[in-house]
């Protein structure tokens, strides 16, 4: 997988950010007139999110949009740079994330589309399947709560652990009503974005990885991957925008895009299954 630059940029067209470096545009809203382009800066996870916008950018640029990315490594600064008005949307995050983001800053956030779904995986340098996990396996896993809704059920569903949630509630650890293992879920929580780091040193037994991760940390999602989500209930990724700029043609402009056949394409052929392309919000 090809390592991606911290920020993609389109050649520069006639439009610059506003000097505070915001993502205002010089243009007005609304389709750009011939010879003139509107910026749209969106905020991105580096893999796939920026690479699928890297695919995208001539398609938007035939549109009249110059699109630029600025990629972050975590999950929270790129909603703290969305409300702040530095970039224009951001490309990173699934309903259940923030939906919780919202609750707990208040932001005036919407979804203005789905891109695209990222199975979760269990990965193991030493057991081939969760049925092989020995007594008392330690389970590295992320330390997001909405991450633990996604992780449990797939223990749940290999019929190693009981969760006694209702139907459409979050699971959390303390949700486990049967263990008979004793697998160790809440003894190791780290940053997800660190997770395929510890895989790498052969932490754990089994570590939980958010597949933008394993792939950006290299983790060969085939060889190791021993359990994934299962694609009933995968939780799509995103296009964000402030409520206001819902409707804002640029915005409506890079979803349609995003989810054109071309990029469809794209994202079957350079992920090969790891990354699933979505058309509906």
């Amino acid at each position: 997988m090809k390592k991606f630059l911290s920020v993609v940029a389109a050649a520069a067209l006639s439009v610059s950010l506003v000097a505070c470096g915001g993502a205002e545009e010089e243009t007005t809203e609304g389709d750009a007139g011939e010879g003139e382009s509107s910026t749209l800066v969106v905020g991105a996870s580096a893999v796939p999110h920026a690479e699928i916008l890297e695919a995208a950018q001539p398609l938007l640029a035939e549109e009249g949009i110059d699109l630029q990315v600025q990629v972050f490594q975590d999950y929270i600064l790129p909603n703290q740079t969305l409300r702040d008005g530095d970039i224009d949307v951001n490309y990173f995050q699934t309903p259940g994330y923030l939906d919780m983001q919202i609750e707990e800053n208040d932001y005036d956030f919407v979804s203005a589309g789905a891109i695209h779904a990222e199975p979760i995986g269990v990965y193991s340098q030493e057991y081939a399947s969760l049925d092989e996990l020995p007594e008392g396996a330690t389970i590295i896993m992320s330390d997001s709560i909405s991450d633990h809704g996604r992780i449990l059920p797939i223990f749940e569903r290999a019929g190693l652990i009981e969760l006694d949630v209702e139907e459409g509630q979050l699971a959390t650890i303390e949700d486990i009503s049967s263990n008979p293992k004793n697998l160790q879920f809440g003894s190791t929580q780290v940053e997800a974005r660190m997770l395929a780091p510890s895989f790498e040193s052969g932490e754990g037994d089994a570590v939980v990885i958010n597949t933008n991760y394993a792939l950006e940390g290299g983790v060969d999602v085939e060889q190791y991957g021993i359990a994934f989500e299962d694609e009933e209930v995968l939780q799509p990724n995103l296009i964000v925008v402030r409520a206001e700029d819902q409707e804002r043609p640029e915005v409506l402009k890079l979803v349609e895009v995003l989810q054109s056949q071309e990029i469809q394409d794209f994202i079957n052929e350079e992920y090969d299954g790891a990354v699933i392309p979505l058309t509906e919000e």
